[in-house]
């Protein structure tokens, strides 16, 4: 096939370029040509986001901040007014469970809440994380697979860094697999 015909003969190209000067400008320009003529398509993970009242504001700011580098469905609430969390994170949940969004984050006050919600879904493992070291230790050892917010209880500075912990951190495996596979209630 064509492709591969191209994709062999730049393989050629770069392992010659790499045994010359000038590696990294020659190895960027390949990337660049080959991937103005055959753009691949990079899919961004998707993260499902919601709450309630008391997690709107810093959701809108947690959205502007991740949009740019991940796919974002917001689930609610969509104002400050006094809300039921349940209404946002159980639709929020069965969409992770579903396999719609690769990851959750849900935020509340105390982050309790949409905690004890969120784990009502059989395939939701959710974290309540307020500090780093808990959302890689979510992700790490629990496959954690929604994170929640509490926010009346950290800065804001501190939610973005445990969102960021959160869903750059992938799961150990090994033998965190067999303790996760015995959580489910069959």
């Amino acid at each position: 096939m064509f492709y591969e015909d191209v994709f062999e003969s730049y393989t050629y190209l770069f392992i010659y370029y790499f045994e010359g000067l000038g590696i990294k400008l020659k190895f960027l320009f390949f990337n660049f040509v080959f991937n103005f003529r055959y753009p691949l398509k990079i899919n961004k993970m998707k993260i499902a986001i919601g709450g309630d009242h008391a997690g709107f504001e810093y959701k809108k700011t947690i959205i502007s901040t991740l949009e740019n580098k991940y796919e974002i469905k917001d689930f609610g609430s969509f104002s400050d007014e006094s809300t039921d969390y349940p209404d946002y994170v159980h639709p929020l949940s069965s969409a992770v469970e579903a396999g719609e969004y690769d990851l959750g984050i849900v935020i509340c006050g105390s982050g309790n809440g949409v905690a004890i919600t969120a784990n009502k879904h059989q395939q939701i493992r959710c974290a309540l994380c307020w500090n780093t070291e808990l959302a890689a230790l979510a992700r790490q050892h629990n496959n954690a697979n929604v994170l929640a917010i509490p926010a009346r209880f950290i800065s804001l500075e501190e939610a973005q860094e445990i969102i960021k912990t959160f869903l750059e951190t992938e799961f150990e495996g090994g033998r965190h697999s067999r303790r996760i596979d015995k959580i489910a209630c069959v």
